[in-house]
């Protein structure tokens, strides 16, 4: 697959993640979270907050692969 391509669906990708990982973190601060005592309430929104960067830094990693010579 030629770079350019992953590039458009990573793009595409990203988009989704930050989608779908802002609003399941949303959900889950909102129901979960807050019944928690304050330290803990803390460690869980840093995590939240922070741990989206290891499925994206995999998503760009993957996306400036360079292309195979044939």
């Amino acid at each position: 697959m030629p770079q350019r391509l992953r590039k458009l669906i990573g793009a595409v990708l990203m988009l989704v993640l930050v989608v779908v990982w802002s609003l399941g973190a949303m959900a889950l601060a909102q129901g979960r979270v807050t019944e928690l005592h304050w330290a803990l309430q803390t460690v869980c929104y840093v995590l939240l907050g922070t741990l989206w960067v290891i499925p994206a830094g995999a998503l760009i990693w993957w996306m400036e692969r360079p292309d195979r010579r044939a």
